[in-house]
């Protein structure tokens, strides 16, 4: 009776880390093809806020998004 308990307990613990694996594969995949912001979206809504975007604004913004991204 235990046996089954414990292959059930087993099957649960082994299914939960798989999935866990797989997702994090999977927004990795995605985070690679769809990034979060680039240099052309962050011009745009630097230009939707009134700013006149300089490319080394821009360079500057996406230096730091991407130094807090690696943290």
């Amino acid at each position: 009776m235990w046996v089954y308990i414990l292959v059930g307990v087993l099957a649960l613990i082994a299914g939960v880390v798989l999935g866990f694996f797989i997702a994090r594969k999977y927004m990795m995949d995605y985070l690679k093809k769809n990034p979060p912001i680039n240099e052309q979206m962050l011009k745009m809504m630097m230009m939707q806020m009134g700013m006149k975007p300089s490319q080394k604004k821009i360079n500057q913004m996406m230096s730091a998004m991407n130094k807090q991204q690696t943290k």
